[in-house]
């Protein structure tokens, strides 16, 4: 029982959160199986230049993150939500309908600032719905269905890439802004959160001053490298530098979904509070590090040694996983005052996109430039972060209007 406990979303608010997000992933899904192959071998856009445009649309989605945040604060975070997902959905569609770079760029730029919108809007209305200590338990159910979702869109995809014509790819695609649009209107399921009250003196965009919040946001950054780290370096490195067979990548990627389905909810506990999350930081942190490592160490051993430190790496790499997203959610949250959630998610959100734009890059220019010591550079950044996360937390916490008692004591 207790495993389905942590599989299956407790009845009100929270199961509804994750029926939106499950039709949300469904819709990532279907768009990370079919989209670069219809823009290049449908559409006859050049990959690199399909790269220029998400890099393009990600830097306009950065930008929009801490606005959107700030509208949700002040027009009530629900709605917003709302209408931005419905926006994402209309967006997603016109990926459909791109016949060359220029509208690609458009479209992109579009999706993805409607994208880090939602994330910024739906952060602030999770922080109105869920207590502070119930919140990293419902982010937790939320993340295991995320992967149950992305695995659902990524098996429909499969359908286009059999038939790999214009009509699969355009009706997939439309299929998958479809399921953005449901996944806005199940959020008129869920009640209404007031709008922020203004605040009659001071800076309107507080978190752009709080200097202590962008440090753990910089800490985020760097932790959510792991990401990448395995969609990107791994697969390169196993690959070009292992005699393992391609196909063990396929057994981690399956691994790490089934580890985060069963073990999300269960690593998030000790994570309801500052002092907890940045714990949990520290040890995200360690585990990281020690999954580089082994990943460096699988390069040029015999095919049975390097299979099984590869996968060793990989259940290392998804534990620090699960207890990094844990950690983010209860500092993000726990840090940002209640009356400007909006804005600080979209902050939170901000580094977390800068972090995935920018390791891929990072990744592959280490990885193939330096080999095991690129691993190695990895394993240092994401040590160091870890480490120095529960002073930068009680540094931030001791800054906050009602700073938690003894922070400094619990966090050690």
């Amino acid at each position: 029982m207790s495993i389905l406990q942590n599989i299956v979303p407790p009845k009100g608010v929270v199961r509804t959160l994750c029926l939106s997000n499950l039709a949300k992933t469904a819709g990532h899904g279907i768009l990370m199986s079919v989209s670069l192959l219809f823009f290049t071998r449908t559409v006859g856009i050049p990959a690199e230049r399909v790269g220029l445009a998400m890099t393009i649309g990600a830097a306009v989605g950065m930008a929009a993150s801490i606005p959107a945040g700030r509208l949700a604060d002040l027009a009530g975070p629900r709605n917003t939500t709302v209408g931005f997902l419905l926006l994402l959905g209309v967006f997603v569609c016109g990926y459909g309908f791109v016949d060359g770079f220029p509208g690609l760029v458009v479209v992109t730029s579009l999706a993805l600032m409607a994208e880090s919108s939602t994330d910024a809007a739906r952060g602030a209305l999770i922080a109105g719905l869920i207590p502070q200590q119930e919140r990293v338990r419902a982010w937790s159910y939320m993340r295991a269905v995320s992967n149950l979702g992305v695995s659902l869109g990524a098996a429909a995809g499969a359908v286009a890439l059999f038939f790999d014509n214009r009509t699969g790819y355009v009706g997939l695609l439309i299929a998958g802004g479809a399921m953005f649009v449901v996944s806005g209107l199940a959020y008129l399921t869920v009640p209404q959160v007031a709008s922020a009250p203004k605040e009659q003196s001071g800076s309107k965009w507080i978190v752009l001053r709080d200097v202590p919040y962008a440090f753990v946001a910089l800490l985020n950054s760097v932790l959510v490298m792991n990401v990448a780290i395995l969609t990107v370096a791994l697969p390169v490195w196993l690959t070009d530098r292992t005699t393992a067979p391609t196909w063990v990548y396929s057994l981690i990627i399956i691994l790490n979904t089934i580890m985060v389905v069963l073990f999300q909810v269960r690593a998030g506990k000790g994570s309801d509070d500052v002092p907890g999350g940045a714990r949990t930081l520290r040890k995200s942190g360690v585990l990281l590090a020690v999954c580089c490592v082994l990943f460096a160490l699988a390069a040029d051993r015999p095919v049975w040694l390097a299979v099984l430190i590869l996968l060793a790496g990989a259940i290392v790499h998804v534990v620090g996983e699960m207890f990094y997203s844990a950690g983010s959610w209860s500092l993000a949250f726990g840090l940002a005052p209640d009356h400007a959630q909006g804005q600080y998610q979209g902050m939170f959100g901000m580094s977390t996109q800068l972090g995935t734009v920018v390791t891929p890059a990072l990744a592959t220019a280490l990885i193939a430039g330096l080999g095991a010591a690129g691993w190695l550079v990895f394993s240092a950044l994401l040590l160091a972060a870890g480490l120095v996360a529960p002073a930068v937390a009680s540094w931030a916490a001791g800054t906050r209007r009602t700073p938690p008692s003894s922070v400094e004591e619990s966090v050690a």
